[in-house]
């Protein structure tokens, strides 16, 4: 069965429905490519049968499968420059300025796709802050593809997938080599930790946390959406944290909950503070 206009609108809202990702429908064809598999292994003969089956509303798990298949996972090793040049100058100064008594970090790499941007993270730490191996360190990369999260928590890279942004020394320095393959050390994988998150659910099981990435997400979700997110990240967030964004990406939904920053040649924002 071939599928109609309206299996593609329905497929539209069913993957905005689940993770508030808008897709426009010039990028159709984005459902041919990534559910032909996830439909053969439904049983449908068919992408047409597979939407059939979808609308019947069974079984509900396929319906998050959709979702997680039309996530998109583009990520590599210090992607963007500046943020982290900016994390290394301003941001961990000051927070471990302000951490001296509880000797404890929390931070969030939202939508963290295959790992590497808190992998990147940890690095950093490593390299510029070796005194920060003595304290409670966590990075927790969330993100609602299982399969992605899956393949973070590996901590192994092809090497094209290293040959992205990672610099040689660094490469040599804390990643090991196993045939094609190259796995994150020890020392850098215990600082990060990964873990199943829907940006669009309550977020009760994550703690708070003093740095929260959220790059290159807000782009495809919707005004709503992207206003129900910035109140749960202003909860999750310490008063005296920071919310870092893509560069093509604002806070101008929630001026309320967050104030903007500047350093290091890239924006960052504080919660408002109250009272």
């Amino acid at each position: 069965m071939a599928v109609s206009e309206s299996d593609y609108t329905y497929l539209r809202e069913l993957v905005q429905e689940q993770s508030a990702n808008l897709i426009d429908p010039s990028r159709n064809a984005l459902f041919d490519t990534r559910l032909t598999q996830i439909a053969r292994l439904s049983g449908a003969e068919s992408l047409g049968d597979f939407v059939t089956m979808l609308k019947s509303g069974r079984p509900a798990h396929l319906h998050r499968a959709v979702a997680e298949a039309m996530t998109i996972n583009e990520t590599s090793f210090f992607r963007d420059l500046k943020p982290f040049e900016m994390f290394r100058e301003v941001i961990l100064p000051r927070l471990i300025e302000r951490r001296q008594d509880a000797r404890r970090l929390r931070i969030w790499s939202a939508a963290s796709s295959t790992g590497q941007e808190a992998y990147s993270l940890a690095m950093v730490i490593a390299e510029h802050f070796p005194d920060l191996a003595h304290w409670d360190v966590k990075i927790i990369g969330t993100d609602i593809s299982r399969q992605v999260v899956d393949y973070a928590q590996k901590g192994r890279y092809r090497r094209l997938e290293v040959n992205r942004g990672l610099p040689a020394r660094m490469l040599l320095k804390y990643m090991t080599r196993d045939g094609e393959e190259w796995e994150v050390s020890p020392q850098i994988r215990s600082m990060c930790e990964f873990q199943y998150a829907n940006l669009c659910a309550p977020l009760s099981l994550l703690p708070v946390f003093d740095l929260v990435l959220l790059r290159n997400v807000l782009l495809y979700f919707s005004q709503q959406d992207r206003r129900a997110l910035f109140r749960e990240i202003h909860r999750k967030l310490a008063p005296d944290g920071y919310l870092v964004l893509g560069n093509a990406e604002q806070a101008e939904d929630s001026t309320d909950l967050f104030e903007v920053e500047f350093g290091a040649n890239c924006y960052f924002y504080s919660p408002v503070k109250t009272g």
